[in-house]
C-alpha cells in the first residue's frame, strides 16, 4: 500500500509548502496531490513541484473538467508529465454548481457524460494516431459548420508526449460517475472513505464498472485515508478533521445539492447530516464541527495507538485501499515526517 499526500491551497502556496514536501519525499511518500478548488491554480504548482521532486508522483486532485477545455487537460497532462519524467496523474473531477457556474460562470449539465468524453479525447491527444477529431453528445471537434467561423480544422499535437498512456484518477461519488470510473479510469479518488460501509454504498457500481472495463488497464487503484498520528493519547488529534468535514458536509453545495452530505447521510448518519448542514448555513461553523460524530472521526482516521492504526489499515486494505491519502498530524515538520515513518513501517508489517 503506497502512501499519498497532499499540497494543499489551505496552507498557502506550494513554494511555501516545498521543504516540507521534499522531506515527506525522502521519507518514502509515493504521491503527491496538488489542490486547486477556486484559489490557486494546480498547474504552476505541480511544474515547480516536478523541478524540485525526484520519485513521487505529482497528481492534480482535481482540475475540474468544465474551466479547462479537454484538449487543453490533454495538452498539460502531456507537459507534466514530460516534465517530470513521467511521474504525472491527471486528476479529474466535476466539481459542483455553485463553484462551475459561480466562479467560472459556465453551466453545469451532464457531469459524467463530459467526464468520459474528456478522458476519451485525453487519450486521443495522447496516442496522437491521428489528428483529433471528436462527435460526441457535449464536445465536437473541430467545431460542425454553423458554429464559430467554419475556419477550424483537425490538428495533431505537435510534440509526442513521454507517454502516450497517462494514468487518470477521478473523484466520483455518485453511483453512475463511480460505475464510469472503474470501467475507464486507472485510480478513484472518493471523498469520506468508510473502510466498513463503503461497498454497501459503491460495491454493486464499482464491480458494474469493472465488468466492462479493458483488460489492458491495469487493476484500479482506489486513494483514500485521513489524519494520522500514531502514538498513545494521541486520539484528541481526530479533531483536526471537523472542520473539513463540517465546511464539505455543510457548506459545500447547495442545500439541496451536496453530493458529500449525500454520502454522509447513506453512512448512516442522516440526523448528524442535516444538523451539520442547519448549523454550517446559518453561520455557526464552531457547532456544525462540533456535531461531527466522533464515530465517524474513528472510522476514517489513523490516529491512535500503533494497534489501532494496524487494525484501521487492514480495514483499508479488506476495503481495496491501494495508497493512503494521509493528512500526517504533528506540530513541526519533525513531528509530521516522524508519522510518516511510523505509518510506512507499519504498512511494512502488515
Amino acid at each position: 500500500m503506497k502512501i499519498a499526500i497532499s499540497a494543499h491551497y489551505s496552507r498557502g502556496h506550494v513554494g511555501g509548502q516545498i521543504d516540507e514536501i521534499l522531506e515527506f519525499e525522502k521519507a518514502g511518500v509515493d504521491v503527491i496531490w496538488v489542490a486547486e478548488s477556486y484559489s490557486f491554480d494546480s498547474v504552476s504548482a505541480m511544474g515547480f513541484l516536478a523541478a524540485r521532486t525526484q520519485r513521487a508522483t505529482i497528481a492534480s486532485g482535481i482540475m475540474n473538467i468544465y474551466s479547462r477545455t479537454p484538449a487543453l487537460l490533454a495538452m498539460t497532462a502531456a507537459g507534466l508529465d514530460a516534465l517530470s519524467g513521467g511521474r504525472f496523474m491527471l486528476g479529474l473531477g466535476a466539481s459542483g454548481p455553485q463553484v462551475i457556474e459561480g466562479f467560472h460562470a459556465l453551466p453545469y449539465d451532464a457531469p459524467v457524460a463530459r467526464m468520459r468524453e474528456v478522458v476519451e479525447i485525453c487519450h486521443k491527444v495522447w496516442r496522437r494516431d491521428d489528428k483529433l477529431t471528436h462527435e460526441g453528445n457535449k464536445y465536437r471537434i473541430p467545431l460542425p459548420t454553423g458554429e464559430g467561423s467554419g475556419l477550424g480544422k483537425p490538428l495533431k499535437l505537435i510534440n509526442h508526449p513521454y507517454r502516450e498512456t497517462i494514468p487518470i484518477a477521478l473523484a466520483t461519488l455518485g453511483e453512475k460517475s463511480v460505475e464510469m470510473t472503474a470501467e475507464i479510469a486507472e485510480a478513484w479518488l472518493p471523498a469520506f472513505f468508510m473502510a466498513e460501509k463503503a461497498d454497501s454504498i459503491w460495491g454493486d457500481a464499482l464491480r458494474r464498472g469493472q465488468k466492462k472495463r479493458d483488460p489492458a488497464l491495469p487493476p484500479l487503484e482506489i486513494f483514500a485515508g485521513g489524519t494520522v498520528a500514531i502514538g498513545n493519547n494521541v486520539e484528541p488529534l481526530r479533531n483536526a478533521a471537523r472542520p473539513n468535514i463540517a465546511l464539505y458536509v455543510g457548506g459545500m453545495g447547495a442545500r439541496e445539492k451536496n453530493f458529500y452530505n449525500q454520502v454522509f447521510r447513506k453512512y448512516g448518519f442522516a440526523k448528524e447530516a442535516e444538523a451539520i448542514q442547519d448549523l454550517f448555513l446559518s453561520g455557526r461553523k464552531d457547532a456544525a464541527e462540533a456535531a461531527v460524530p466522533e464515530k465517524f472521526l474513528e472510522s476514517t482516521s489513523l490516529v491512535g495507538s500503533e494497534g489501532f492504526v494496524r487494525d484501521r489499515l487492514r480495514a483499508y486494505k479488506a476495503a481495496g485501499v491501494t495508497c493512503l491519502n494521509a493528512g500526517f498530524a504533528g506540530a513541526t515538520t519533525h513531528e509530521r515526517v516522524k508519522n510518516c515513518d511510523a505509518l510506512r513501517n507499519l504498512l511494512e508489517r502488515i
